[in-house]
């Protein structure tokens, strides 16, 4: 199956063939890490998530490299170290780790590699300089600036004229400037910010370089994919571009450049610097980490999203009906003898289903039409079950895992799933309910038995009787 991508400097969607099918390369622009990321800043790391399981799936899992960096030096990691007192290491190891526990929470695979700036120096100090032995960059009052005006395609990528691109940027105006849309690539540390040395002074990188530094040092240049939010187009990835380029890595830098929209709180972006945000790692509290996965997914990646209290509520109730068909499906054929499970038979309405969600995700991602392919093979799980089909349900249900799982959902056990809200106090309480029940039930104590189901039902508790014995989950909630 074909998968296209939609590339925003060719503002196109196209198919897409790595340049190497053995060694396909992605990057995703990573956290700041001086403080918990907030939903918003998740989106992208769900979404490329995302692909990078398709493209494993596709090419094969040794096959993928997806770097996504850390940067670990930066004016609020050196604001908040101050605040404290302490290294910057002690910030940005503290929130790196708050990071990568909540994506892990919301079944986010460990990228390949994720450097750091502090451990790039000498690449991006010699990308600087190869930049400069270009006269494409050039030192001034203890600075090194890109010289837009080398790249003849600057703006390209955004779309935006000069004038605009130099009233956008997050620039200063200096007039040691050749041209007002020149940026920094190394700047002098101000007293008590950590410097590093090089040819032009002690001091640290400018934004943008370390980004292509980090590229080209963990996968190599050009590469297959990069990816972020649709706020990093410009200035970010436009000035990545135009570095990567002039630094001598020939006239592509990335063969499709990939952009999420927004993720809003209201009408307004979510952002720290506005204080419209919602933290993932309060979040998680709250909601299983797949429920905020879902969420985050429910529209497609390109279109802006607003988040609400209300959107995490229907993935949830969206995943409680996967969880409960696949639950029931289990219980179906544990009461069937292994010697009455037929194999064979096509099992068309389950394979199309499939094939739905396949062709969904495979067609830039388009996670709605995918999610529409989940509950499709749902119904046909639950179908097959009604009609006692047991080869049908066995087909239908290893598709609906296989499909899930490829989107990073129904990996828990169904049971582990509904008896998540239960605290262990309510876990114990019910465990030995049940057991009682049992008992009452072996000695044909019926009235007792009654009684106990009735005591569970109190508890918010469905009791289901199988073969194997009973099992319990918290009642859906009307």
């Amino acid at each position: 199956m074909t998968l296209s991508l939609y590339d925003t400097l060719s503002r196109a969607k196209r198919p897409f063939a790595p340049r190497d099918p053995d060694r396909v390369t992605l990057y995703v622009c990573g956290p700041t890490v001086y403080n918990y990321a907030h939903i918003g800043n998740f989106r992208p790391v769900v979404v490329f998530d995302l692909l990078f399981r398709l493209l494993r799936d596709l090419y094969g899992e040794d096959a993928v490299l997806y770097a996504a960096n850390v940067t670990d030096v930066d004016d609020k990691i050196n604001r908040k170290a101050a605040e404290e007192g302490v290294p910057i290491a002690t910030i940005s190891n503290r929130y790196l780790d708050a990071y990568n526990a909540d994506a892990a929470a919301l079944g986010a695979l460990r990228p390949t590699f994720q450097p750091r700036v502090t451990e790039t120096m000498d690449a991006i100090v010699k990308m600087i300089g190869d930049l400069v032995a270009n006269n494409a960059a050039y030192a001034a009052e203890g600075h090194v600036l890109f010289d837009t005006q080398a790249f003849a395609d600057y703006g390209k990528l955004s779309g935006r004229a000069m004038d605009e691109m130099i009233a956008g940027a997050r620039v200063d105006v200096a007039p040691y400037k050749r041209h007002p849309a020149d940026f920094v690539l190394w700047k002098p540390s101000k007293p008590g910010e950590p410097e590093w040395q090089s040819p032009w002074g002690d001091g640290r990188p400018g934004w943008h370089i370390e980004c292509s530094a980090m590229i080209e040092q963990a996968l190599g240049l050009p590469i297959d994919i990069h990816g972020g939010g649709i706020d990093l187009v410009f200035p970010h990835h436009e000035n990545e571009l135009a570095q990567g380029v002039c630094a001598g890595h020939g006239p592509e830098y990335a063969h499709v450049w990939m952009h999420n929209g927004f993720l809003n709180m209201g009408d307004e972006k979510m952002s720290k610097s506005l204080g419209n945000v919602a933290l993932a790692h309060d979040l998680r509290q709250q909601y299983p980490g797949e429920a905020i996965r879902w969420a985050l997914l429910a529209g497609h990646y390109r279109q802006p999203l607003e988040w609400t209290g209300e959107l995490i509520e229907p993935a949830k109730s969206a995943l409680d009906r996967l969880y409960r068909v696949l639950d029931d499906s289990e219980r179906f054929l544990a009461g069937v003898p292994t010697s009455a499970r037929a194999s064979g038979g096509e099992h068309r309405g389950a394979v199309m289903a499939y094939d739905a969600e396949m062709a969904a995700l495979h067609d830039d991602l388009n996670t709605p039409l995918a999610f529409a392919g989940l509950f499709q093979l749902a119904d046909y799980l639950r179908s097959a079950a009604m009609g006692k089909d047991v080869a049908g349900v066995e087909r239908a249900r290893a598709l609906l895992l296989e499909a899930a799982q490829l989107m990073g959902f129904l990996t828990s056990e169904p049971q582990a799933w509904f008896q998540g809200g239960a605290d262990e106090g309510l876990k114990a309480r019910v465990e030995a309910l049940i057991a009682e029940r049992h008992t009452a039930r072996t000695d044909k104590n019926w009235p007792e038995a009654d009684r106990i189901r009735a005591e569970l039902s109190a508890l918010n508790v469905e009791v289901m009787d199988s073969p194997t014995g009973a099992t319990w989950r918290i009642k859906e909630q009307a």
